[in-house]
């Protein structure tokens, strides 16, 4: 039976199982599930523990995304040109849970260099859903999202630059919580977007998650980033009353005018959410932005990612690590290593944000874009005057499946699936919680809340949580098991 961070705690420390035994279970239940769903790169069978904390999580197994440093531990970022990487540093993130006596059992598959929403593109495999293998777990952040899923691990540590964690927690029924852009600190995780990267964590409830919160928080000097810690415990408020909030939904990104049978059963789940918000005294009003500019999103979100991460991912040359390149000269050893070790959808984001930074193209598609992540984020900020957050679907339907599909240009799929990107462009905390069951695959609901109000989004979603049946949900070969 998997159990979440607070039975683990109790357990631990009512003496009725050791740390080391959950270990052992976490690491056999990763040996068990890998070659089915591949949530992991490295699978750590080395029980590690600094004993010298009394925190929450010490002596919790955890999973942690390749492409957070770790000294000492293969770190790929799954893809081929750091397939032999071992890091000399510690991210900050995996310091402070080391510090807090969590044990680190696996490091988790995720898209190359975390580009991608699929779980299809690392460098050792797909990474399969667990409540269905024929299904996609989303991604970038797909073998933490799985490895809680699963049940193999309490938590796991995910980062998320557009949905990167909130749509494979949807897909996953499992939670995922992005939190205030600064709020942890991104020093040691591998760059994709600086300006929309954040760290975030997976669990089975939003009560772990604001435990691990409560670890990893926190202002850090090697992130100029980073922001001042709130000096907020995350648990204090997390059972607050939360009548008279006020959240919004967008009605035009639930537009069903072309009468889609998967959106109208998504749609039929955010009414009942919405009924469970109301019965907690939460008010819930419709709210119109234009379209124009939702439609933007998803093109605003890559033009502005793969310039960043063009420039980013420029130290990844084959020469002061990972797997050197062939040739007589500095260039030739930099052109074999980047076109052997990156697949064609990492060159293709390159030569776009090579393109898009080009002195001549900078005034047209690079500023331009971040002039509609600005008039985005100021009409929600304008929006967050009246009201204390944003209620949305996760996604327009469950997780698709392998090669199935989908219209990448209709507006359902621009809008969407691509309005969770909102939190990312104002750095806002965001969180999915699973809400329910579509052909016997998981649906989530997203709640987005203003700045460094990060209990606020973490309490309303507490609340709203425990009004349904999905808490410390495990899914295990396609057997649903609450």
């Amino acid at each position: 039976m998997a159990l979440s961070i607070k039975e683990m705690r109790e357990k631990i420390d009512s003496g009725s199982v050791s740390s080391e035994e959950l270990f052992t279970e976490s690491v056999n239940l990763a040996k068990k599930y890998q070659d089915k769903y591949n949530p992991f790169v490295t699978i750590i069978d080395k029980y590690e523990i600094d004993k010298s904390s009394d925190s929450n999580l010490s002596g919790i197994p955890y999973a942690l995304k390749d492409n957070i440093s770790t000294k000492g531990i293969l770190t790929t970022a799954s893809s081929n040109i750091l397939k032999n990487y071992v890091p000399v540093y510690d991210a900050t993130i995996y310091k402070k849970l080391k510090e807090a006596g969590a044990v680190l059992m696996g490091k988790t598959v995720l898209d190359e260099l975390a580009m991608g929403g699929t779980g299809t593109t690392g460098h050792t495999g797909v990474v399969k859903n667990p409540w269905n293998s024929e299904r996609l777990i989303g991604g970038s952040s797909a073998g933490s999202a799985a490895s809680v899923a699963l049940g193999i691990v309490p938590f796991a540590i995910g980062s998320d630059t557009g949905d990167s964690i909130r749509k494979p927690a949807a897909y996953g029924g499992v939670v995922g919580f992005k939190p205030t852009y600064g709020r942890i600190s991104r020093y040691g995780l591998f760059a994709f977007a600086s300006s929309l990267d954040h760290l975030g964590v997976f669990a089975r409830n939003t009560y772990d998650v604001a435990m691990v919160m409560n670890v990893i928080k926190g202002h850090d000097e090697r992130d100029m980033t980073s922001l001042p810690d709130d000096d907020k415990n995350y648990l204090d408020t997390i059972d607050n009353e939360v009548a008279g909030k006020k959240l919004f939904y967008i009605k035009e990104i639930l537009d069903n005018s072309d009468n889609d049978k998967e959106l109208a059963k998504v749609i039929d789940n955010f009414s009942m959410v919405i009924k469970k918000c109301e019965s907690l005294g939460i008010e819930v009003c419709e709210e119109s932005i234009d379209k124009d500019l939702l439609l933007a999103l998803y093109p605003t979100y890559m033009s502005i990612s793969c310039a960043e991460v063009t420039s980013n991912d420029a130290n990844l040359t084959g020469i002061h690590f990972g797997v050197r390149g062939e040739g007589n000269t500095p260039e030739e050893i930099i052109k074999d290593a980047r076109t052997k070790g990156f697949s064609e959808l990492i060159k293709r984001r390159f030569v776009l944000g090579s393109y898009i930074l080009q002195k001549e193209n900078q005034e047209k598609l690079f500023l331009n874009a971040c002039r509609i992540r600005r008039m985005v984020v100021d009409k929600i900020n304008d929006l967050f005057k009246k009201y204390d957050g944003l209620i949305m679907p996760a996604a327009s339907g469950i997780a698709p499946k392998f090669g199935e599909g989908t219209d990448k240009l209709s507006d359902k799929y621009l809008m969407l699936d691509n309005h969770l990107v909102i939190g990312n462009f104002g750095g806002f905390p965001s969180i999915t919680i699973p809400s329910g069951f579509v052909d016997d695959m998981p649906l989530g609901i997203n709640i987005t809340g203003r700045v460094c109000e990060d209990d606020v989004v973490l309490n309303m979603a507490y609340k709203l949580e425990n009004t349904m049946d999905y808490v410390n949900q495990v899914a295990k070969d396609g057997e649903i098991d609450v």
